[in-house]
């Protein structure tokens, strides 16, 4: 029995095997599985890696309790190319995730970003805090909560404050925070 199909079947007769399938999946979080079992074309930790990407993104349109329509077309566009998903898997996606991010958040923002980082290479992280970036400042603007959830996106995924403050560098005229202090400045 695959991976994939031990992750959405229901409990068999055989308790023994309901262990070994429940151990062997313990380590991820039902979001991650949810998202995951659509994308069952793709190998199965490509398509571990993509539910996390697609989950922390929408963790970050999230942060200000909305994600509007804006956000929604970074997410895609970037889960499509990191993907290399065609449109309809990244629309699927980043449906999906932004369903878990709504409905689920907290604990298990925390779990589903531990659980990518164990997955993602350096570049990897680097290009899910900049995506990160990207969708808060979708609209525009970055909200102090956006910034802050995003801060902490990038101290879960082992991310050093010099990398991230480069990161950052790149939206500073985008930051609420930022303009008001400017606009205080003039006068």
């Amino acid at each position: 029995m695959s991976f994939l199909d031990r992750l959405v079947r229901a409990p068999s007769s055989d308790p023994v095997a309901d262990r070994t399938a429940a151990t062997s999946i313990a380590g991820e979080t039902e979001t991650v599985r949810r998202i995951v079992a659509r994308l069952d074309s793709l190998p199965v930790e490509r398509a571990r890696f993509l539910a996390g990407f697609a989950y922390i993104l929408a963790r970050a349109a999230h942060a200000d309790l909305d994600i509007n329509d804006a956000e929604i077309t970074v997410m895609e566009s970037a889960v499509h190319e990191l993907g290399e998903l065609d449109e309809a898997q990244a629309v699927l996606v980043v449906q999906m995730a932004k369903l878990q991010a709504r409905t689920k958040f907290g604990t298990e923002d925390y779990l589903v970003t531990r659980e990518f980082a164990g997955l993602a290479t350096d570049d990897q992280k680097l290009a899910v805090v900049r995506a990160c970036f990207a969708v808060g400042a979708a609209d525009d603007e970055i909200t102090s909560d956006e910034a802050q959830t995003v801060n902490q996106i990038a101290r879960e995924i082992g991310l050093d404050r010099a990398t991230l403050n480069q990161i950052r560098e790149r939206y500073v005229d985008q930051f609420t925070a930022i303009r008001a202090a400017r606009r205080l400045a003039r006068g």
